[in-house]
């Protein structure tokens, strides 16, 4: 699939494990000056990654195996002049993605940027929901969810460009499983995944 606009992707990878699927991905992310403006006066954004794991189907249309979301609250604090990123797994809390369940702080719009666009071993599929023999695809996304901003925010925004942050990408799923070790989390991730046990 074609790049997004407003974020390009740099890595991305995928392992299939005895215990699942696992995606890694990078993504340089170019906010325009309105979104970033937006951020300087506190308003926080919303960004949705999603991963969706498919069976291909000749006789039908393709039947979806598995789904995982994440959100990422990205908000401004004037008084400390740090960006706070929050992570919630959307699973965690019946599909809103609302629930904090991890926070970090960055002293940069760059660096939060940077945390926002990563996802490290980030479990796609449990290994039960992969059918032996078949022929699996991932795809998966990243985009600003404008739906949750602010209202006034949202009148006139959702056919504008300059609004428009979003990567979609597909994979095929290895049909052999890996047996080298999982790749080592970092940062947000391993305390998202440790907080999810």
């Amino acid at each position: 699939m074609a790049q997004g606009q407003g974020a390009q992707v740099l890595q991305e990878s995928l392992q299939r494990s005895p215990d699942g699927v696992y995606l890694s991905a990078r993504i340089d992310i170019q906010p325009s000056a309105v979104v970033q403006d937006t951020l300087l006066r506190s308003v926080p954004l919303h960004f949705v990654w999603q991963a969706d794991v498919y069976r291909d189907r000749w006789y039908w249309s393709d039947q979806r195996l598995a789904r995982v979301t994440r959100t990422l609250r990205l908000a401004y604090q004037p008084l400390t002049r740090r960006w706070r990123l929050s992570l919630s797994d959307a699973d965690a809390d019946g599909g809103l993605g609302l629930r904090p369940a991890l926070h970090q702080n960055f002293d940069s719009l760059g660096a939060a940027l940077a945390a926002l666009g990563r996802v490290s071993d980030w479990k796609v599929a449990e290994a039960d929901q992969l059918p032996g023999g078949a022929r699996l695809w991932l795809a998966w996304s990243l985009q600003l969810d404008l739906s949750l901003l602010p209202r006034p925010f949202q009148i006139g925004v959702v056919n504008q460009p300059q609004w428009q942050i979003q990567v979609r990408r597909r994979l095929p799923v290895p049909a052999q499983v890996s047996t080298e070790p999982d790749p080592q989390r970092s940062g947000l991730e391993r305390g998202a995944a440790d907080a999810g046990r």
